[in-house]
């Protein structure tokens, strides 16, 4: 390995700050990069780009908002650009499944010069602990516009381990790994588990994509982020993504974690409640 450090773009996200935390465990210098660091990295000021890249060996990517938005296929290629100006050897790039846009921005990054690699995932588990949705899971409801279609969530964890692979083990340059966990669930199974999990009462209901963006903007949401979670509820989740992918055992031999061990896990800290 370089003496040169790794770029983590998104370094205290729920993915960054764990494939950090993997390269530090392997003594593996890493630059964390947000809009707060040291050094800081933020998507809508290049400016700070290139000093971000500058002196490091490899780069982990991860797109704010998301890669579905308008202009993220833009940005990363520019970036790519930057990087392959500076020398950086590689490039390893949190997608999404089913999106569009992220393909696009998968096409630009393969086609910039830099070695790549793509980790193409499902719906987080920690979504539900560290994300968005926890709050309703602590107030014992979560009302979605997601009905019966399932979804093989995947764990933070598993994609870590994959993108730490990736960006310590040069076999793993060139590839594609889609990301899932071992089985699909409906939201309202997903639900199930955690209050099973937890032994508390905890409802899912589905709700109209109207009412739903109107809760949004009443809770003061940006347009921005409205717009990106009725996309992702209203046209990526449609079946498209509920076929179980098998990236984790791909990349690293094993099989990935089931959303009943997560939750167990989870319950265990007592972050929600019970």
């Amino acid at each position: 390995m370089s003496d040169q450090p790794i770029l983590i773009i998104g370094g205290r996200g729920k993915t960054g700050g764990r494939v950090e935390a993997r390269l530090r465990a392997r003594g593996i210098a890493t630059r964390p990069a947000s809009r707060t660091t040291a050094i800081p990295f933020d998507w809508t000021r290049r400016e700070t780009w290139a000093p971000a890249l500058r002196g490091v060996s490899k780069a982990y990517i991860t797109y704010q908002p998301d890669l579905s938005v308008a202009g993220a296929a833009g940005d990363i290629e520019e970036l790519a650009g930057l990087a392959r100006g500076q020398g950086v050897e590689q490039l390893v790039l949190l997608s999404g499944r089913g999106e569009p846009g992220a393909e696009r921005a998968e096409a630009a990054l393969r086609a910039s010069g830099v070695a790549w690699t793509i980790v193409r995932a499902s719906w987080f588990n920690q979504n539900f602990s560290e994300g968005f949705l926890i709050e309703s899971i602590l107030a014992g409801e979560l009302a979605l516009p997601a009905g019966p279609v399932p979804e093989p969530f995947v764990d933070a964890d598993d994609i870590a381990d994959v993108a730490a692979a990736a960006l310590v083990d040069p076999r793993h340059a060139g590839k594609l790994y889609e990301v899932t966990g071992p089985r699909a669930l409906t939201f309202a199974d997903a639900v199930a588990e955690i209050a099973s999990a937890t032994a508390r009462p905890i409802l899912y209901a589905q709700v109209p994509a109207e009412a739903f963006v109107g809760g949004l903007r009443e809770a003061g949401l940006p347009e921005e982020l409205i717009g990106l979670l009725d996309e992702l509820f209203s046209v990526v989740l449609d079946g498209r993504n509920s076929a179980v992918a098998h990236g984790v055992e791909q990349a690293l031999g094993r099989p990935p974690r089931d959303f009943a061990d997560y939750a167990r896990a989870v319950a265990a800290t007592g972050t929600w409640g019970g």
